[in-house]
């Protein structure tokens, strides 16, 4: 099959076709009475099967076409929801061309992928995250450190390793907001960074006040000699302050805040895309599994969306 661009042959029963695919797709899109997330997900599987079908070679895609494209994605190690997410879309794709007569309907009875039985992604809720936070005590400069540092991680998304490696001179303010620029995954550069809103600034830089003046290549979070935290520390922060608020399920950590974030930040509706370049994923696809978890979407940036004070304490604080 070629590109989407391109004119495809489509043998409908009886007579051939000339479709264009990019029309045919925005025309099944439009048919669809789903959420626009929905939408762009079911774009990304059917676009995606089209192109491995170009590669193969394949101009009459059949059943066992599909079935080749599902080993396919296992092949590249992709989690069960982010398989199950190209499938739908391809699915849904081909039942529509049948009800158009077409194509007919080569998916049908192709299963999804077996879901794991485990939770992939535990998370804390909205009163949870609010009640942990509270619970923290700024009277001293370890308080203010934790409430600072815990506020960040809930609200980027940031790994504990890009925590304990974020240095005063990553943070860079601009009105009353900032950027905080931190090494991703497999780099070995500070190439990304990731939006400190308003209120986590407000507590980032009641702790920096406190600290008082240092170099700009000092630890942003430091420990009580000066130095830089371990990743140890951070989990055991975490913990004992989920512990303390009665939290104590052993699939909840440290990590834990960042599926917090990725996943509140989406059902308040930062767009997927957004989020995942907050988590800075090298693919949407790993960004996929939160979608289950989805209620709308919207616009903005991924972290302009996330705040977990009570909602009149909030609107206090705006005005």
């Amino acid at each position: 099959m070629q590109k989407k661009q391109d004119l495809v042959q489509f043998e409908e029963r009886p007579v051939a076709r000339a479709l264009d695919m990019a029309s045919l797709i925005d025309d099944f899109l439009d048919a669809q009475d789903i959420r626009p997330i929905s939408k762009r997900l079911y774009r990304v599987g059917v676009e995606t099967f089209l192109s491995w079908l170009s590669k193969e070679g394949v101009e009459q895609p059949a059943r066992g076409d599909v079935l080749r494209f599902k080993d396919h994605l296992r092949s590249r190690d992709l989690a069960a929801n982010s398989i199950n997410c190209y499938l739908v879309g391809v699915s849904r794709f081909f039942s529509y061309l049948e009800s158009e007569r077409l194509y007919p309907d080569i998916t049908r009875n192709v299963k999804g992928v077996r879901q794991p039985t485990k939770h992939l992604r535990e998370i804390l809720t909205t009163e949870q995250v609010w009640k942990v936070l509270e619970s923290v005590d700024t009277s001293s400069l370890l308080g203010k450190r934790n409430y600072a540092m815990l506020n960040v991680m809930v609200s980027t998304g940031l790994r504990t390793i890009s925590i304990i490696s974020a240095d005063l001179g990553d943070l860079r303010p601009s009105g009353q907001e900032a950027r905080l620029a931190y090494k991703n995954k497999g780099s070995e550069a500070k190439d990304e960074a990731v939006l400190i809103v308003e209120h986590v600034l407000k507590s980032l830089t009641a702790y920096l006040k406190a600290r008082g003046k240092a170099r700009p290549d000092l630890p942003l979070f430091a420990s009580q000699d000066g130095g830089r935290l371990t990743t140890k520390t951070v989990r055991s922060i975490v913990k004992d302050l989920l512990r303390k608020n009665g939290i104590d399920d052993p699939r909840l950590s440290a990590h834990s805040l960042r599926h917090t974030f990725a996943t509140h930040a989406l059902r308040s509706g930062a767009p997927l895309l957004n989020v995942s370049k907050a988590l800075g994923h090298a693919s949407i696809t790993t960004t996929m599994i939160y979608v289950h978890q989805l209620d709308r979407m919207g616009e903005g940036a991924a972290e302009r969306f996330i705040d977990y004070r009570p909602q009149q304490d909030s609107a206090l604080n705006s005005q």
